[in-house]
């Protein structure tokens, strides 16, 4: 048991090793994220399984790239979401080239609209694992965005599930 154990500890520290040497943000290419920017699902755009925004406005490139047979590179600003209480944001290139730029965010969510509890880049995990160790999979050609056909592993849940879990975003309890 010990030994098990011993290597569980082992592999931990190795892979912050990993994740702190692949992480170099550019702050300077960082966009302001505030936590109004996660909106009720409902209020985004959807695209296949997930939803989109930008928050620089630039919405149109973003569904571009989200709604096209062979992929892209998203625009900054771009926001993804499959499931309410996670996101992905993309900055400016040259932010953060081990996440190709993406800024990864968990959330709390209530009636009243989201808060961050974790955002960041290779190092924010859910509890279904780290974001980045997924999307890393995904084809060049997807800009690490998952997807049934992109290269990442499959997920747990199925559509059906997905969906329900949209239909619960409790910051879409005030829309009239």
């Amino acid at each position: 048991m010990f030994k098990s154990q011993l290597k569980a500890l082992s592999l931990i520290v190795f892979s912050s090793l990993v994740v702190s040497q692949s992480y170099s943000a550019d702050d300077s290419k960082k966009l302001e994220v505030s936590e109004s920017a996660f909106k009720c699902i409902s209020a985004l755009a959807a695209s296949g399984r997930f939803f989109v925004d930008n928050i620089l406005g630039n919405l149109d490139a973003t569904l571009a790239v989200a709604n096209s047979n062979s992929g892209g590179n998203y625009p900054p600003g771009s926001l993804l979401t499959l499931v309410p209480d996670e996101a992905m944001i993309k900055h400016q290139q040259g932010w953060n080239p081990a996440t190709n730029d993406w800024e990864f965010f968990l959330l709390d969510l209530s009636a009243e609209g989201a808060s961050i509890s974790a955002r960041g880049g290779a190092e924010v995990a859910s509890p279904s694992g780290s974001c980045f160790g997924c999307h890393q999979l995904a084809r060049p050609e997807w800009d690490l965005v998952c997807g049934v056909d992109h290269g990442c592993a499959p997920i747990a849940f199925n559509l059906e599930q997905i969906r329900a879990a949209q239909a619960m975003d409790p910051r879409c309890t005030n829309e009239n």
